[in-house]
């Protein structure tokens, strides 16, 4: 088989394994099941690969855990940011599941101990909550104990019998591409739910290359609306590791998402001590403001959310939006977001933020906010998107790409709205048109039908209308 076959019977058997383990419950409430016992997998087996260090004499599923002393204990949490002991791998709890009538409970106790193995370790906020939507007592798996356990022993099994390679094979980034796969597919069926918290691979790609565009080396990359870490993700795969030094950085306001997004980290194999998600509104609690601002940023917000703008009279001071003189309206968030990228930009840096149409052209403080980017030479490109590329929403999107070293005044257009292909319910991208976009967007050349640039004073003269057309 090649590597593409084994791929993709890698994926019908976990979407297989997915919906025969959840029974009637709806798939999207029983995805933390199946990813949080796939993540529970993956760092049991990279544990293991990490103590066994290439030494073919030890097994570390086979040991006891008396055998496990302090010193060894405490250099593996500096190392990996947990400790998993022999007994608490995937591999033996799956083993005995079928027939532990206390397999709820001693899950649940893994789960605490690998937690509070983090304690007092620089660690500790990377790890805590990771397993908190894994509910071993929610009746979602059954009204009775032995329905429970008979619930997550399926899922177990199920997970157990993924062929995902061995640690050593270089086969890593099956795990990630498991995870990612069942993302998307549950982003896919829960309509516009599912759209908030992922981004679609092709689109990610695109968002990517042009944040990175041009840089030998970035500090790091952030996503201030991080949703399962996806589009960070993309930064990971199409460029080599050295070229991000710092890591990956990013905020999310919903508690599950935030968690996917901490475990779609470590199954990319990013160490704890190299990623930093949190938890909180971006908009009204912002982290990293003392971090050194972000030379790659990468977005896709929520579209035309409702959020506190003026009733709370303080942000307009808040340095993110002091300078453009105005807040985005209450109703409609967008502008918000790209003023708290641009003021996260360093000097050298790029962001490319998934934006909704609307905001490019409509008057009073949206406009205001437009004419602020435009006189301060901050908007590079407006690309609009072919319809029907997201999760639960068939709009044409666009793309704003701001940037803080222009060598010109002009701003680009790029009108990719006829760049798509046409698969199953939603357009994508293939990388031939994501070629063609980026091609157009490195040399700022004018071309017929696809890409002009205009100066300043033609955008001045069309009252900041910054529409594609």
């Amino acid at each position: 088989m090649t590597s593409l076959q084994q791929r993709a019977e890698l994926h019908r058997q976990i979407w297989q394994i997915a919906n025969d383990v959840r029974g009637s419950v709806d798939g999207w409430d029983f995805k933390q099941y199946v990813l949080g016992a796939l993540f529970y997998r993956f760092i049991s087996e990279n544990f293991s690969s990490y103590i066994e260090a290439g030494d073919d004499s030890i097994c570390y599923a086979k040991l006891d855990d008396s055998v496990i002393t302090d010193d060894i204990k405490d250099d593996a949490i500096k190392t990996k940011g947990y400790f998993i002991y022999p007994s608490q791998l995937f591999c033996n709890v799956a083993a005995k599941a079928n027939t532990n009538d206390r397999l709820n409970a001693d899950l649940n106790s893994i789960f605490v101990a690998i937690e509070s193995s983090a304690y007092g370790y620089p660690s500790e906020a990377d790890i805590k909550g990771l397993f908190a939507d894994f509910d071993t007592t929610s009746n979602r798996l059954g009204n009775t104990v032995k329905d429970k356990n008979a619930r997550l022993a399926a899922v177990l099994k199920g997970v157990e019998g993924l062929k995902l390679g061995d640690f050593n094979e270089h086969q890593i980034d099956l795990f990630g591409d498991a995870y990612e796969f069942l993302i998307s597919n549950y982003a896919a069926n829960a309509g516009k739910s599912g759209g908030e918290f992922f981004t679609p691979q092709h689109v990610s790609k695109l968002i990517a290359q042009l944040a990175m565009h041009g840089q030998t080396h970035v500090n790091k990359i952030y996503d201030p609306a991080a949703g399962s870490g996806s589009l960070l993700l993309q930064a990971k795969k199409q460029f080599d590791n050295h070229i991000i030094e710092e890591g990956f950085f990013g905020q999310e306001i919903n508690h599950t998402t935030y968690n996917l997004a901490r475990m779609n980290m470590f199954l990319h194999n990013i160490n704890y001590d190299k990623f930093d998600i949190k938890l909180g509104n971006t908009l009204t609690e912002p982290h990293f403001r003392d971090e050194k601002p972000f030379d790659a940023i990468v977005s896709n917000p929520p579209y035309s959310v409702k959020w506190i703008g003026s009733d709370d009279p303080t942000l307009i001071n808040d340095e993110r939006f002091a300078p453009a003189g105005v807040l985005a309206p209450k109703s409609k968030a967008d502008f918000a977001f790209v003023l708290h990228a641009l003021n996260y930009l360093s000097a050298k840096g790029r962001a490319a933020i998934v934006c909704f149409p609307g905001i490019f052209y409509r008057g009073g403080a949206e406009q205001k906010i437009r004419q602020y980017l435009v006189d301060n030479n901050y908007v590079e490109t407006v690309i609009s998107l072919a319809p029907n590329l997201f999760f639960g929403t068939t709009i044409a999107v666009n793309i704003l790409v701001l940037s803080k070293h222009k060598t010109d005044t002009k701003v680009q257009f790029i009108d990719a709205s006829e760049l798509f292909k046409k698969e199953t319910n939603n357009n994508i991208l293939t990388d031939a048109h994501i070629e063609q976009i980026m091609q157009v967007f490195a040399s700022k050349e004018d071309v017929a039908h696809l890409a002009k640039s205009v100066t300043f004073e033609t955008v001045v003269a069309n009252d900041y209308n910054l529409s594609v057309s």
